[in-house]
């Protein structure tokens, strides 16, 4: 079988390597064909640098590389052209300043064509480099890649000085290149973020962002299609071992690492992920350990915001991103932690939701974490199991118990200072984990039940209060006819009010009441 390219960012060394290349050439050609500046935002690890790889060694015409791939025979490989690749990720920009680092790294690809730069200003070497590569080889390929890091890498409140400095000064360095159109044929940036579109690229103004664009949303990421076809022998080999048919294996792959979508229809599986499923063979948590999502927790908590689920947002939320006031949907989505369910075209309107079990059950296992200060994640999962055996066992006391033991593990400054929002993001954060095990609803707005959860023969409607009374929960439980649309199923319904007080520090009055016919 082929190699695994797991890690692996340039297609030099993939195919020195005789790795598996899911053919994306045919939308490359329709993107090199149909614009000249673009933008494309994704997450990490999602294959990014990877595409600037590919783009590289097309416009340099290395066509040995593309021996059996669609482009192969669909390009002008004699037209050569230079090119200007940059990776902020490689850029020393901590060791040194932004500036300092960009033009040595300038320097180094002057090197790499025979000359050296003599402007000492960032702005002036950079234009000097487009020029010089102009005037000696033709018009030139800018391809940057990560351009966002010296940003996204400080926006600790502690350290938004320094994001807003290298700022600056990415703006001043962008500047150049809408004046140096002529002496360009192509221009790709890739980033995580969108929110210094506005701020960094000001001067271009005549980039083509293609982040959410129908057309290009499958350029990263594996389909359906290419995942069954690319990865055949792996997957026949995998389901031998676990004891799965086919279907079986497949339906179990798609919940874990695909659902990623940028338009609403098409759906991606996450590459990292599956590549290094396909490789260890257990489905486990791959893409979301390799990055810590600590700042965005940090920020959930400042916020007290923790309802991401089918959160309904228009086109302009990824467009408002700004240093000093991070929108936390926004970052979520563009960071890789929500994805788009549904778009709407015509209003611009779309509803946002976590892509898949590794992301969901991960995020809930580090808010609850955060929330409980706990450092153990594996006692928060027992502590799930143990209310899903107990609410599919229609033992409430010992939910009951459990949740006081939850919340006794609260640190005092919660109840000091009455953080009544605490407690919702808390229970909503338990009760949608409790959903990856079991059928639970959570909704956070108006006119719907705090949590439903089911189980093949029971449904339990949750209602909670906070300093006020089990009993006037019930009466919105009633109020609001939270069962009616379950007088259906046929299975038992129950009504429990719960009220939390924040003096005694946790579960001070607990209700049931029959609610079915």
């Amino acid at each position: 079988m082929k190699f695994l390219p797991i890690g692996i960012q340039t297609l030099t060394e993939l195919r020195a390597f005789d790795g598996i290349y899911v053919d994306k050439t045919r939308m490359i050609k329709d993107l090199l064909l149909t614009g000249k500046y673009y933008f494309m935002a994704r997450p990490r690890r999602f294959g990014k640098s990877l595409l600037v790889s590919t783009l590289k060694e097309i416009f340099k015409g290395n066509k040995e590389l593309f021996a059996g791939l669609w482009i192969e025979n669909q390009w002008d490989w004699s037209q050569q052209y230079p090119v200007v690749h940059l990776s902020f990720d490689a850029i020393q920009f901590k060791e040194m300043t932004l500036a300092e680092g960009i033009g040595h790294e300038l320097q180094l690809i002057a090197d790499q064509y025979g000359f050296k730069l003599e402007a000492s200003d960032l702005k002036l070497r950079f234009k000097e480099l487009i020029q010089e590569l102009y005037k000696a080889h033709g018009q030139v390929v800018l391809l940057i890649d990560e351009y966002d890091k010296p940003i996204l890498d400080y926006l600790e409140k502690s350290k938004t000085e320094k994001a807003k400095e290298n700022q600056d000064t990415l703006r001043e360095f962008y500047a150049v290149v809408k004046s140096a159109d002529q002496y360009l044929r192509f221009v790709f940036i890739t980033g995580i973020s969108k929110f210094s579109r506005v701020s960094i690229f000001s001067h271009l103004n005549n980039l083509i962002d293609i982040t959410l664009n129908a057309k290009f949303s499958t350029l990263l990421g594996y389909t359906q299609e290419e995942l069954e076809h690319y990865f055949a022998e792996y997957l026949e080999e995998i389901a031998e071992e676990l004891k799965l048919s086919k279907p079986e294996l497949m339906a179990e792959i798609k919940t874990w690492y695909n659902g990623y979508s940028w338009d609403g229809q098409q759906r991606v599986y996450n590459p990292f992920g599956t590549l290094n499923f396909l490789y260890n063979k257990e489905f486990q948590n791959y893409w979301f350990a390799t990055g810590s999502p600590k700042f965005l927790i940090e920020q959930m908590r400042d916020k007290q915001f923790y309802h991401f689920e089918n959160r309904e947002v228009d086109n302009t939320t990824f467009e408002r991103f700004d240093v000093e006031n991070v929108d936390l949907v926004s970052l979520f989505f563009l960071g890789g932690y929500l994805t788009i369910k549904q778009r709407d075209r015509f209003t611009g309107l779309m509803l946002l939701d976590y892509p898949n079990k590794e992301v969901r059950e991960s995020m809930y296992r580090w808010a609850i974490d955060d929330l409980t200060k706990n450092p153990n994640r594996e006692n928060i999962g027992r502590t799930i199991g143990d209310l899903r055996d107990a609410l599919l066992q229609n033992d409430l006391k010992r939910v009951q118990v459990i949740l006081n033991a939850i919340l006794a593990d609260l640190p005092a400054e919660v109840f000091q200072n009455q953080s009544e929002g605490l407690y919702h993001g808390l229970i909503h954060v338990l009760f949608s984990y409790l959903g990856i095990f079991v059928q639970s609803e959570v909704h956070s707005s108006q006119g719907r039940a705090d949590a439903v959860v089911q189980t093949p023969d029971r449904i339990f409607v949750f209602e909670f209060k906070f300093n006020q009374s089990a009993e006037a929960a019930i009466e919105q439980i009633f109020e609001k006819k939270y069962a009616d649309k379950y007088l259906a199923s046929g299975k038992q319904i129950t009504g429990i009010g719960i009220n939390f007080s924040t003096s005694t520090r946790g579960i001070n009055e607990w209700k049931e009441v029959s609610l079915h016919k």
